[in-house]
Parts: C-alpha cells; sequence; structure tokens
C-alpha cells in the first residue's frame, strides 16, 4: 500500500519543526536528503544533503520561498540554489550516471546516491531527515517523510539544490543530443522525447533499462 499523509498536515511552506525537534535534542547537525531525477528516460539521478546551521533564529525568513523543487520556476530554483549554499552549514551534491543506474537498477542506485551526497559533507550528520525513502543499513539515525519536501526545510533545499543542478546538467548535454530535447524535457518521457527515441534510438546517455521497450511501440 502507497504510503500517504493528510493533507491538512502539510503546511504551506517547509517549516523548520522536524529540525528544531532535533536541535533540541543536542544534534546539531541535522541533514536533509533529496533526489532529482527517478524517473527520467535519460541523464543522471541527482541527490543532495543540506546541513542548515542551528544557530541562526531568522533562517527561515531569510530562506523564505524556499520549497519543494517541482513547485517553484526554474528562475526561481537558480535564484534559491546559491542563497541555500550560503546559508547552510554544509551542503553537499552527488550524481549516477545512466549506465550506473542500468547496471544497479533504481533501488540500488537511490540508495547510492544517498550515500554519496552524504559522504560528500564536511562532518558526519548526528541525523538525517529524507523525504519519503529510507537509507538501509545506515548508522546514522534517519527520518523518512512523506512529503518532506513539502515539511522540512531542510528536505526542501536539498531538493532544490539536486533538481537545480540536475536540470543545468540537462541543458548542457542537449547540445551534445539536440534531437532529444533534453533542454525542455529534462529527460523525462514527453510525446517528443519519445518520439525521438523510436525515430532515432537510444544515445549513450539514455537508460536503456527504462527506454527498451519505447523502441517497440509506436506512439500513434
Amino acid at each position: 500500500m502507497a504510503r500517504s499523509i493528510d493533507p491538512a498536515l502539510i503546511p504551506p511552506w517547509p517549516t523548520l519543526e522536524f529540525e528544531t525537534a532535533l536541535w533540541l535534542k543536542g544534534k546539531s547537525l541535522v541533514a536533509g536528503l533529496d533526489e532529482a531525477g527517478r524517473g527520467a528516460l535519460a541523464g543522471p539521478l541527482y541527490a543532495a544533503a543540506v546541513v542548515l546551521p542551528s544557530n541562526d533564529p531568522d533562517l527561515a525568513k531569510k530562506l523564505f520561498g524556499v520549497r519543494d523543487s517541482k513547485q517553484l520556476q526554474p528562475f526561481e530554483r537558480e535564484t534559491l540554489a546559491p542563497l541555500i549554499r550560503e546559508l547552510a552549514l554544509d551542503c553537499s551534491i552527488a550524481w549516477l550516471e545512466a549506465q550506473e543506474i542500468d547496471s544497479l537498477g533504481m533501488a540500488r542506485a537511490g540508495r547510492l546516491v544517498f550515500q554519496k551526497a552524504l559522504d560528500g559533507l564536511g562532518e558526519k550528520p548526528h541525523h538525517i531527515l529524507i523525504d519519503y525513502f529510507k537509507i538501509p543499513n545506515l548508522d546514522i539515525e534517519q527520518n523518512s517523510l512523506v512529503k518532506g519536501d513539502q515539511r522540512s526545510l531542510s528536505i526542501a533545499c536539498a531538493s532544490i539544490l539536486a533538481k537545480q543542478a540536475r536540470d543545468a546538467r540537462m541543458i548542457e548535454e542537449a547540445e551534445r543530443y539536440p534531437a532529444y530535447g533534453l533542454a525542455e524535457n529534462k529527460g523525462y518521457g514527453s510525446q517528443e522525447h519519445i518520439h525521438a527515441i523510436q525515430s532515432l534510438g537510444l544515445t549513450d546517455f539514455h537508460r536503456k533499462s527504462f527506454c527498451e521497450g519505447l523502441l517497440q511501440l509506436s506512439l500513434f
């Protein structure tokens, strides 16, 4: 059964409620984690980890406007990403390429990219807050939050960093693969992208384990 949450429990903006509860317990290094690109047909899977400072009483005001990256326009993410990096105590961005996703499978790739993001932090966090998923065999206490990118400010910050970095990569790669519309679809399965796959085949930037079935189908 799919995990869900009562919509009434989702605040208008992500807050520091979860972080503050942990800070009050002496866990000053709380990392929020989120990913970008899980369902795409092409390109890498990105993840970010963000540790916000526990001693800034104005932090929520300074980060006002931060929310789930999918709810923001590209120019908003591009504006907020450097602000997050400036205000964060620590942050890290990691990724796995399409070939690695094909080799590992998405479940293992998702766990690995989160671990890589954590490993990129300067200090090991005392606790992590993660959007929806749970990282097995982790020696750090964690909370898996349904709709975490809409409830936790740390997770929302990670969501923005991961998506902004991945989008920038997809725009860059669009110059190598101009026929696939990657700058617009960011590797996801738009009708134009699927048609290009069926007409031109797969590139080495595509996730073959996600796409091969499309070559046997027709859009019409």
